[in-house]
């Protein structure tokens, strides 16, 4: 059972930047999409950012493109989110996922294994 470790959550000022980083135990994911999600309270969670098992290909939700940027290192079995130009919207709860690559989509059901989260908190 692959289980997900986020860290570099945090309280931060509007305008700033924090980066959050992702490692399973149990397995490596280098075969894996991984993605990062988040969730404000009252909200459904929603997608924020996922990179390819190569790095090759990257894709972002609307919201957060030019500001975030998403990362791996396969070779140290960890994913990064680098979150610049934080806005008080961003705050939430995110959380590392990953999925075979083999099964499309971007909805968190399509997702197989979740790390347990870390806040972000960004101060207006």
């Amino acid at each position: 059972q692959v289980q997900l470790v986020e860290s570099g959550g945090g309280l931060v000022q509007a305008g700033g930047s924090l980066r959050l980083s992702c490692a399973p135990s149990g397995r490596t994911f280098s075969d894996y999409v991984m993605g990062w999600f988040r969730q404000a309270p009252g909200t459904e969670r929603e997608f924020v950012a996922a990179i390819n098992w190569s790095s090759s290909s990257t894709i972002y939700a609307s919201s957060v493109k030019g500001r975030f940027t998403i990362s791996r290192d396969n070779a140290k079995n960890t994913g990064y989110l680098q979150m610049n130009s934080l806005k008080p919207e961003d705050t939430a709860v995110y959380y590392c996922a990953a999925r075979s690559s083999s099964r499309p989509g971007y909805e968190p059901s399509k997702f197989d294994y979740w790390g347990q989260g870390t806040q972000v908190t960004v101060s207006s």
